[in-house]
């Protein structure tokens, strides 16, 4: 990358962009710079990463020619209110702030500041991302381009329309919640069945990191794997008829939709 990045919120998800743009070497620790609310914090990143830290947002907003915006949703109106002017035509202004819209950040914006909402998630930590982009009113191809390389660098990327991060939210943004969830009550089962937690848990992971391999590997449907492991009259599908007795599918998609309705809820403020 030429020029300066800023991340504005140098928490979990910033923090996390840090390390993975570091290990890719897309950037150098000189072109970053990170900001906290805290002296202490922002020293510590600036000591691990060989990086500049700072507590003074607008400094960093004016220093940087990629500026990213990784505050908690409920400081971000806060923030922009505070250093909206900060901010240059020329810069691209990414945003991993979760439910707020680019209308809303450009509303404190410069008229022409392009900006790019991205839903990402939690396995940012370990680049493995799912990413989705999305232009604002002034973003161009190249901005796009831009926030896909450094999503990139840490995962994968989709490029959709505003209107779908919702549905993005509810489906990848919490997804890893519900495999948690998932392989929690899994392991719980195989306690149950008297197996030591610590060999119920190796089983339950090694199976769901094999299993989403395949998913990513294979090209094949879900319904395809599914019914390569479902032996007639064997132990998969008696387990797989106890599941669909309980509404396990109608659960999922119940509680998906109720997670796109609270991203809709929050987005509207």
């Amino acid at each position: 990358m030429d020029g300066t990045l800023a991340i504005i919120g140098t928490g979990r998800m910033g923090e996390a962009l840090v390390a993975g743009l570091l290990r890719s070497s897309w950037v150098e620790p000189s072109q970053l710079i990170c900001t906290g609310r805290r002296e202490d914090h922002v020293a510590r990143i600036a000591e691990r990463y060989g990086v500049k830290g700072t507590v003074d947002n607008r400094e960093a907003i004016q220093a940087a020619d990629v500026v990213v915006l990784a505050v908690k949703p409920q400081t971000a109106h806060e923030l922009l209110e505070e250093v909206g002017d900060a901010f240059r035509p020329g810069q691209t202004v990414i945003s991993v702030i979760a439910g707020v819209t680019t209308a809303g950040i450009e509303a404190h914006l410069a008229d022409d500041i392009a900006v790019v909402r991205v839903m990402s998630n939690t396995p940012v930590q370990v680049d493995e991302a799912m990413s989705v982009v999305s232009p604002g009113a002034h973003a161009s191809g190249e901005d796009l381009a831009l926030a896909e390389d450094v999503l990139g660098h840490v995962g994968k990327v989709l490029r959709l329309s505003e209107n779908h991060l919702d549905a993005v939210t509810a489906l990848s943004g919490s997804g890893p919640a519900y495999f948690f969830l998932l392989a929690e009550a899994m392991i719980d089962a195989g306690i149950l069945l008297g197996l030591p937690r610590d060999v119920s848990t190796e089983l339950i992971i090694q199976t769901m990191v094999g299993s989403a391999k395949m998913l990513r590997d294979s090209g094949r449907h879900p319904v395809e794997l599914r019914e390569m492991v479902t032996s007639p009259g064997g132990t998969t599908i008696a387990a797989i008829r106890q599941l669909e007795a309980d509404g396990v599918r109608a659960a999922f998609l119940n509680a998906i939709e109720a997670a796109k309705l609270r991203s809709e809820q929050l987005a509207g403020g």
